[in-house]
């Protein structure tokens, strides 16, 4: 069994936590951290997803630990956590990424598959939290980054359990933060909204529509979240929303939620599928890790995008104030002008 390495740890740098990291956005945010130089340590099931992932982030100029673990399971979660801090000192970023996901109607979504997608993208958050605030409570420091995303504004059809989830995380991080602001502490909390990404996981995750499933457009790649996933970890913005289509989503569905129930509903089926048959015996990843090659990119590199933009829903919101603002002032003048004349 696969095992982590202390000797390849180094305390006299800085640390990160990646779930998920075995591939997809995981694995591009443990490579983004290795390149500073910082011990990573690698959180996934699949053992030869995990090596893979290790060999990268050592020739990107980091430090591996590589931890088999279920995300799943909170006692397994806890242990990891342990180690990686056992090895390197502390823990200064927690990046929960770890999703698992059925492309489904409701009604052909098994109790056993909703309740293993809901633990893994819902509950492995919670767990990997607990696990990072064990020991940056006691230094008073750290940085908890939860990957998110548009679809825990705006859920769409098909994937009821995987939106679910992210719905949950979001309403536990913000649970989090005020309980953190009570207690006056100094551990930051940030959640990165993610548009649709090139990952492998549209090959992987498990499929009940009888066709391969593909992300609705615009599509990133994983390098161009993973830099704003660092951007969190530095600056922790509460949110950061990636993508106009993840702000589109978002303000839509703030403004006008019914247009978006009945664009969906004629739109997001076919939208999310190709026309390549996909068999329902199909290997997934749900309860076990898949066998084939654990990459960073999923088969969408043809149409992805390498570069995404931030918007700070703070200052959005910032900016929008002043610009009301403004316009108030101007009307008020103009309505001053006219009443002396």
């Amino acid at each position: 069994m696969l095992q982590p390495d202390p000797e390849r740890a180094d305390p006299r740098r800085r640390t990160a936590v990646v779930t998920g990291a075995s591939a997809g956005v995981g694995r591009a945010t443990a490579i983004a951290f290795a390149r500073r130089g910082w011990n990573v340590g690698l959180v996934a099931r699949g053992e030869a997803g995990l090596a893979d992932a290790a060999r990268d982030v050592e020739a990107a100029g980091g430090r591996p630990l590589a931890l088999p673990t279920d995300v799943a399971d909170a006692d397994a979660v806890f242990r990891a956590a342990d180690r990686v801090a056992d090895a390197c000192g502390s823990i200064d970023v927690w990046v929960n990424d770890a999703m698992a996901t059925v492309f489904a109607a409701i009604r052909d979504i098994t109790v056993d598959e909703f309740r293993r997608a809901t633990e893994v993208t819902y509950l492995g958050t919670v767990y990997g939290t607990m696990a990072a605030l064990r020991h940056m409570r006691p230094r008073n420091a750290g940085t908890i980054v939860q990957v998110g995303s548009a679809l825990s504004y705006r859920a769409i059809p098909l994937q009821a359990a995987y939106c679910g989830a992210k719905f949950a995380i979001r309403g536990f991080t913000d649970a989090l933060r005020s309980e953190l602001k009570h207690d006056e502490s100094r551990i930051r909390v940030s959640m990165v909204q993610l548009p649709a990404v090139n990952t492998p996981q549209f090959d992987w995750a498990r499929n009940r529509l009888g066709r391969a499933v593909r992300p609705l457009p615009p599509v990133f790649q994983p390098e161009a979240i993973a830099r704003h996933i660092l951007r969190a970890a530095d600056d922790a913005p509460r949110e950061l929303w990636l993508g106009l289509s993840a702000l589109k989503a978002i303000l839509g569905n703030m403004l006008a939620p019914g247009l978006g129930d009945r664009l969906l509903a004629r739109e997001a089926y076919a939208g999310q599928m190709t026309g390549e048959p996909r068999p329902p015996d199909a290997p997934d990843n749900l309860f076990a890790p898949v066998a084939q090659d654990h990459a960073t990119h999923g088969r969408f590199d043809a149409t992805a995008r390498d570069d995404v933009v931030a918007i700070n829903p703070a200052a959005l919101r910032t900016g929008l104030l002043a610009g009301g603002v403004f316009l108030a002032a101007g009307w008020l003048a103009a309505a001053l002008r006219g009443a002396r004349r």
